[in-house]
Order: C-alpha cells, then sequence, then structure tokens
C-alpha cells in the first residue's frame, strides 16, 4: 500500500461521527489505563492472565491514546483504525470468548455491545477513511 492510499479517503460528510465515536472512545479509554492502572490497565490485564501486565497496560494505553488521537483528527485514519481494530480483536478474543464458553451467547452478547461498536467502527474507518473533514484528505490534496 502506497502512502497515498493510505491517506485516500472519499468525500462523505457523515463518516466524522463515526470517527467521534471511536476516536473518543479509545482516547479515553487509553487516558483511563494510565490513571487507573489497577482496574483499567495492568491490573486488569494480569486479571485475565495476559503475559507482562505492566508493560501491556503501559503498551496498550499508549496505542490507544496515540490511535484514538489521530482519528479523531482524521490523521492516519486507516492505519490509525487497524491498531484499534487489532487491539478490539485481542479485546473480544480474550475477554469475551471465555463469557461465551461459561454464561452463554446472551450474556456475551450483552457484555460485549461496546466492543462490537468499536470493532465495527474501525473496520469501517479501514475501508472508507477519514472522510471530508480530515486530515487526511488535506495531505491528499496537496500531493
Amino acid at each position: 500500500m502506497t502512502f497515498k492510499q493510505l491517506l485516500f479517503t472519499d468525500d462523505s460528510k457523515t463518516t466524522i461521527i463515526i470517527r467521534l465515536m471511536v476516536g473518543l472512545v479509545f482516547f479515553s479509554e487509553g487516558i483511563q489505563k494510565f490513571l487507573y492502572p489497577s482496574i483499567r490497565g495492568a491490573g486488569r490485564f494480569e486479571k485475565i492472565g495476559l503475559p507482562s501486565p505492566e508493560f501491556l497496560g503501559s503498551l496498550v494505553g499508549g496505542f490507544e491514546v496515540l490511535a484514538g488521537g489521530f482519528i479523531l483528527f482524521g490523521l492516519f485514519t486507516r492505519f490509525s483504525s487497524l491498531i484499534t481494530f487489532t487491539i478490539m480483536s485481542i479485546a473480544i478474543i480474550t475477554t469475551k470468548l471465555p463469557i461465551l464458553e461459561n454464561d452463554g451467547i446472551w450474556k456475551m452478547l450483552h457484555d460485549s455491545r461496546t466492543d462490537w461498536a468499536m470493532f465495527t467502527g474501525s473496520l469501517f474507518l479501514i475501508f472508507r477513511g477519514g472522510g471530508m473533514w480530515s486530515f487526511d484528505r488535506k495531505l491528499l490534496r496537496k500531493m
């Protein structure tokens, strides 16, 4: 994929709604991993059995803040959304599949509603880009 392809977006005005939703959630969740590490960051990762929870808490929190901020501004939207899509894929596998196995589909679907919204919102942005009001579009025009 070339740099131009990475920046390419359509002229959709409504994409900003998805960008705001995905960007704000990831940006705020990333900050919370640093503000409340025992329940949102390292402590959470340790509870679900991930290795090196201190390192992963900071790493994931940092990626969420950066990618969320970039998505909010529509800067490198596709790449940033690939990061958030990956984070959500891992989150669903590590935290929601065990609920499915133990408590059934309805409990899993209820507990994962935000996860699926962020997963599909990120996927949408991977395919569509940042939309009309994005820095990607401004950068592409200058190329």
